[in-house]
């Protein structure tokens, strides 16, 4: 798909008053930030969407910079972060058409970025590999093909699911400190909400 026909589908979604995967930060995401990060890391988030997780890195007192592939998602994410008083670096691209620079962050983060099919996916995981600063932190969470029975968020196509195997060989320059499929409701705006069937990662750069 290109990044126009990307932008015209994600605006498509984006473009209503609420925030459809709500104003709170993903819950994985929460826990293991609050045991792997600190104050003044610098932070990327990855198709960061309306803004709703790069904020709250930014309260927690991160330097955030964030891209994504909607005009209108950003919109709302710059809003959003000034209605929270903090500052988030956001960018207009794709994964594809950011500039990944090696050893430049602390942490990337990825919650539900599973717009990316194998290659661009393979890509990612590429980049940042590349991008982490050494010991840095990467923290993903995503849908597992149990996810198809369950129909509460996420894409349809089973070659975008994760399942344990395949990202432990995405990660395999990473040093792997927790990976895990498990069951439990989500309450994320009206797009994830409900019983998810989910993964979630953290690892880290070798120092």
């Amino acid at each position: 798909m290109s990044f126009a026909s990307q932008t015209q589908f994600w605006n498509e979604r984006f473009d209503k008053e609420e925030f459809i995967f709500g104003k709170e930060p993903n819950e994985y995401l929460v826990k293991q930030a609050k045991q792997y990060l600190n104050q003044g890391n610098a932070v990327l988030c990855i198709a960061d969407g309306e803004g709703r997780n790069g904020v709250w890195l930014a309260k927690q007192g991160m330097r955030v910079d964030a891209f994504d592939v909607s005009n209108i998602a950003l919109a709302k994410a710059k809003q959003f972060a000034k209605d929270n008083s903090v500052e988030v670096s956001y960018t207009l691209c794709d994964a594809d058409g950011w500039n990944w620079q090696a050893n430049s962050y602390d942490a990337i983060i990825a919650i539900f970025i599973q717009f990316a099919d194998p290659s661009m996916r393979e890509r990612i995981f590429n980049q940042v590999q590349l991008a982490l600063k050494p010991g840095g932190i990467f923290i993903l969470q995503g849908y597992t093909p149990k996810q198809l029975d369950y129909k509460t968020g996420g894409p349809s196509a089973i070659e975008h699911l994760y399942t344990e195997e395949m990202i432990r060989g995405l990660s395999s320059e990473l040093e792997i400190l927790d990976l895990a499929c498990y069951e439990k409701p989500l309450s994320e705006g009206t797009r994830h909400s409900g019983m998810s069937a989910l993964l979630g990662l953290v690892a880290q750069k070798p120092s």
